[in-house]
């Protein structure tokens, strides 16, 4: 059974939020209460599905007293008691904590690993996945810092993705991702290994991590880029670091006021996603081995290209859809993720 008194709150809190946002909300809650009434809308709409399947099967038991209505209900009982367990569970997955950052935009962060420039190549091959993935999300995709190789390969490449639920479903992919193919640079034939490493990091705003101007040292230097008359002709790249910490962020498009503040949004992030880890940790011994812990150093994926196959180490989960899933195709592997996310919490939970 799920916790009738855990569902009652929520519908109360929720009844709560209407009634303020339909009469005495000030401007300045408007934001915050309407966000947390569209999350809660959906469970408070399964609330009332589940209750009102409750009260169904309890009205067809009393018809079982009733000599006219006893076969009727013997037909119907069985239906109705079937679908309970079905909607006690969909809620159970509602009522699981939410993760603050879940509805907030993401910070990808694209680095070549082991393996020279075929490691370049393939940390651009995840490029392009992830942002296809994104197309077909729906979501906008914003590059904030690009940086080539010669032969077409990515050094570094930072975006920003923006829409419905992106921190949520592109948070298990930070970690080292493998590929197992023959490198275009490979005249033998032979397969390499090479790596990319991949962090997604929660956007922060300015009232989530205040940085002071003394904490910060910010250098402009010549931009650079795939070629064009514009390149190398203006200090328009923005390069800053945070003295405290240590980090160092850069963004090298035209404008130099946008560079400024695509890398401040850089840099909030990852102070703001160390602020999560350093609590995570607190809460959780075991975080490194949690599905979407963020560890970068941990192998979370394999690319075989001779195989056509992609693998991920965390669930077990191996696919033989190669081509589809670099095309952008990442949906099966982030609902596994999620789905095996969701039924360590449950056991934890001890639902």
């Amino acid at each position: 059974m799920v916790p009738l008194d855990k569902l009652a709150q929520i519908t109360d809190r929720f009844e709560f939020l209407e009634a303020k946002l339909n009469a005495t909300a000030t401007p300045s809650e408007i934001a915050t209460l309407s966000r947390e009434y569209s999350e809660l809308k959906p469970v408070v709409d399964q609330i009332a599905a589940y209750r009102q399947a409750l009260d169904d099967v309890t009205e067809a038991e009393g018809w079982l007293a009733d000599p006219e209505m006893k076969g009727l209900a013997e037909e119907e009982l069985p239906r109705l008691k079937a679908r309970i367990p079905e909607m006690e569970q969909a809620l159970r997955l509602a009522l699981l904590p939410k993760d603050a950052a879940d509805a907030r935009p993401a910070i990808l962060e694209i680095r070549p690993g082991t393996g020279g420039e075929e490691a370049a190549l393939f940390a651009g091959d995840l490029l392009r996945m992830y942002q296809r993935y994104a197309e077909t999300m729906g979501w906008r995709f914003e590059l904030l810092d690009f940086t080539p190789t010669e032969l077409g390969g990515v050094k570094e490449a930072v975006a920003r993705i923006e829409g419905e639920g992106v921190f949520a479903r592109l948070k298990y992919e930070s970690g080292v991702h493998r590929v197992q193919r023959v490198p275009e640079t490979e005249a033998g034939g032979r397969i390499h290994t090479s790596a990319a490493t991949v962090a997604v990091l929660p956007e922060a705003e300015e009232v989530d991590i205040e940085i002071p101007a003394a904490e910060i040292r910010i250098d402009t230097m010549r931009s650079s880029g795939a070629g064009g008359q514009h390149v190398n002709t203006t200090d328009s790249a923005v390069r800053i670091t945070h003295l405290p910490t240590g980090i160092v962020v850069t963004s090298s498009e035209k404008s130099q006021h946008q560079n400024r503040a695509n890398a401040m949004a850089v840099l909030r992030a990852r102070l703001y996603e160390l602020e999560r880890e350093r609590l995570a940790s607190e809460r959780s011994a075991d975080r490194r081995a949690q599905v979407g812990s963020g560890d970068r150093s941990e192998r979370i994926r394999t690319y075989n290209f001779p195989q056509g196959r992609m693998t991920d180490h965390r669930i077990n989960l191996t696919l033989y859809a190669l081509a589809q899933i670099m095309n952008g195709d990442l949906g099966p592997v982030i609902e596994a993720l999620i789905a095996d996310d969701q039924a360590a919490r449950l056991a934890e939970m001890g639902a």
